[in-house]
Parts: structure tokens; sequence; C-alpha cells
């Protein structure tokens, strides 16, 4: 939903967003392309009419909420604009690092200044696309932002990216320029991406769908193995999505998914403890550790170090609240070991972290005792519906 945003703000033209989200974070994405020129009109079908002619800023200030990808991807973006711009976000983003801009923007003539590298962000473009190299281990959601802005900007230049971390949302970024109609560049195996100049432009009229979101449904599918049956619609099993690789990890946990065109249904079984890599998708700690807890043994989940600049940091945020649980959770290295147990029920901390608010209420479902969640609003971050979606699960006796 929200590269959606970015692309139909960089579209010349009209687009129409069906099954347009709903959460903090798509609610953010629209305000701030409105700040940056788009007039947008919300319509009674839940679908989303935004008009646009490019990146044209009718406000200065602009907030992007607590939405990592929403101020990483939609800096580059902005700065295409020659305007002088004060970005800012709440909750946990002040707090998150930011130094690539720093690093990055005056080697593309962006005038920028930071709180040592976090928020607030004053910058002042316009971006002129250079070949440079940055770093892709920290995120790649400063990646996207990327490519959307030198596609825009229609020249010649080159992104050289270093230790790439979370392809598929690369991979989603380009699936949608693609169906945005922008100018894509030559994906040299991730390690570099060349634009080659284009005069065209896309125009007139776009009609696009967004996908159902992966990262919310592998909360239910979690849900269904451990506690119900289940049928998830709307989703695209072909998507790229990196959080599809749930069904893998539920797979490998002995579940034994049906996967339909645009549906997913599970049911619960016996599970086992695994090991899984989510260095690529690491929103699924959160499902994945309520998912171990009640496997039989100890789960190893590789990519901890991915989560330490997440709504909290996710790695002790989980081993704090889950130890409430009766699981015992280890992090060591890059190393996450989760042994199964019988789960108590407690009340929860979620941190101001919609995923762990989340996950903690799945383990919940077949907990010895109740579980109840502070702060429970937490989840219209990305998930608005959460607990009524889950309030119709059939939970098993």
């Amino acid at each position: 939903m929200q590269r959606a945003c970015a692309a139909a703000l960089l579209h010349h033209g009209s687009t129409i967003l069906y099954n347009a989200g709903s959460s903090n974070d798509d609610l953010a994405a629209l305000d701030v392309i409105q700040k940056l020129g788009a007039i947008v009109h919300y319509n009674t079908d839940k679908s989303n009419t935004i008009k646009s002619k490019g990146v044209q800023p009718i406000s200065n200030n602009i907030n992007f909420g607590e939405s990592g990808l929403g101020i990483r991807m939609f800096t580059p973006i902005a700065a295409l604009s020659n305007a002088s711009l004060e970005l800012n976000g709440k909750g946990s983003l002040p707090s998150r690092p930011m130094n690539f801009f720093d690093e990055i923007f005056p080697s593309l003539g962006i005038q920028i200044q930071s709180k040592n590298g976090k928020l607030p962000l004053i910058i002042q473009g316009p971006l002129v696309p250079a070949n440079i190299t940055v770093d892709g281990s920290l995120s790649s959601q400063f990646i996207t932002g990327l490519l959307m802005a030198y596609s825009a900007a229609n020249a010649e230049a080159t992104i050289t990216v270093n230790n790439l971390t979370s392809k598929p949302y690369i991979d989603l970024t380009l699936d949608v320029m693609k169906d945005f109609g922008m100018n894509i560049p030559v994906n040299n195996n991730y390690e570099s991406f060349s634009f080659l100049s284009s005069k065209m432009q896309s125009t007139g009229h776009i009609y696009y769908t967004v996908e159902g979101d992966w990262s919310s449904a592998s909360f239910l599918l979690v849900a269904a193995a451990i506690a119900g049956n289940i049928i998830i619609n709307g989703l695209n099993t072909n998507s790229s999505q990196a959080d599809k690789a749930i069904i893998s990890a539920l797979v490998l946990a002995g579940c034994k998914p049906v996967i339909e065109k645009n549906a997913v249904s599970i049911s619960t079984t016996d599970l086992y403890a695994f090991e899984f890599d989510a260095t690529d998708c690491p929103d699924l700690f959160p499902p994945l550790v309520a998912l171990a807890a009640y496997c039989k043994g100890t789960t190893v989940i590789h990519g901890v170090k991915r989560l330490p600049h997440k709504e909290s940091n996710r790695g002790t945020t989980l081993q704090e609240e889950f130890g409430k649980m009766g699981i015992a959770i280890q992090l060591q290295n890059d190393e996450m070991f989760i042994t199964g147990n019988d789960v108590i029920g407690t009340t929860i901390n979620p941190h101001n972290d919609h995923r762990i608010a989340m996950a903690c209420a799945v383990a919940g479902l077949r907990a010895k005792g109740d579980t109840i969640i502070d702060n429970p609003h937490v989840v219209n971050k990305s998930y608005p519906g959460f607990f009524t979606d889950l309030q119709k699960l059939q939970v098993l006796a």
C-alpha cells in the first residue's frame, strides 16, 4: 500500500487504488503524498483515487507517524523537489538511526541537516542522480526510495549496493514500479541497479489493486496452527512479499497448509521445533516465536541482528514478554533459541510494538489462564482489524 502511494504520487495522472489499506502506516503514507502535492479522494467502496503531477510540496512540514518504511522511502522522493522540507515522526521513529541520509544525500546534490543521524531531518533538493554506493545491510527501505526517485528523475546513473538484506522487499518495489509504468533499472544480481535515461513519463489512468498483506496474515496462520482452523482469502501466493516465507516455516514446524491461487487454509496439528533463517523477513520473528512456543523442542531462528531498530528492540522484547508466558528465549549472536513449553497467560506490555501485541495475543489462545494485552490499540499501526479477525477463529478445546 505504501509503495503504491509513492508510485501514485510520482505518476502524472490519476490512480485508483483498490483494496486500499487503512492502518496508521497507510494513512500516514496518504497524508505524506497529499503534503507532497497529490490530491486524494476516499471512495465509498474503500478505494482511493489519487491525482498527481509529481512531487510539488504544499507543506514544508511532513510527519511520517511511526512508519519506518515511510520515512526511509519518501525522503529521497521528497528530495526531488527544490523546496526546503522538515521531516519528522513520532513514537520510536525519532530514536531510530537515519545516518544513511547524511552519508548519501550530499553526493546527490541534496542539502541535509539531522540530529546526529536522527529525526528531525531538514532537506533541500533537487535530487540529482549520480553513481553511488550504499550499504544495504541495515535496511532495504532507503534503497526502495532511491530506486523510485532515480526512476522519476529520468537520468543515467547506477546505485551499487553492498550487503543487501531483504531482497524480496526490493523485488516488491520493482514489481510496483513496473505496474505503474516507471523506468525500471537493470538489476545486476542485487549488487547494482543501473538506470538508463528515459524521457517516457507514465501518464493517464492507472487501476491498481493492493495485495493482501502477508505480514498481517502470518499471525492468523500461526493462530490456526496453534489453536484452530482457518481459510484466509485475498493472498497472492505468487507475491514478492518477503513474509510469504511464513508458509515455509509452518511446513518446517509440521503443518500442511493448503495453497490455492488467492487463498491459504491451515489446520491445527502437532508442532515440532524447526530451524529458519529470517534475515530477509525479520518481521516474521514475532509470529515465529508464537509458533515456536508450542513446538516440541528448541527452535532456532537466524537473523537477530535485524531486530534492534524496530518499534522496539524486538529481540529483547520478545525475550522479556514471552519469558512472562513461561517460554525461555536465548539470544546468541545472530541466533534466537526458543524452547517450547506450556504457555502461561499473563499481562503483556507490547512496548508500543504492534507485532509484539499480535504475537502475544496469538500465543495466548491456548495459554493456561487469561492473557491481557496492555495498550491493544497499538495494532492499529499495521492491522486495525486484528482482534476482530482473531475472534472469528474457531479455537479448539
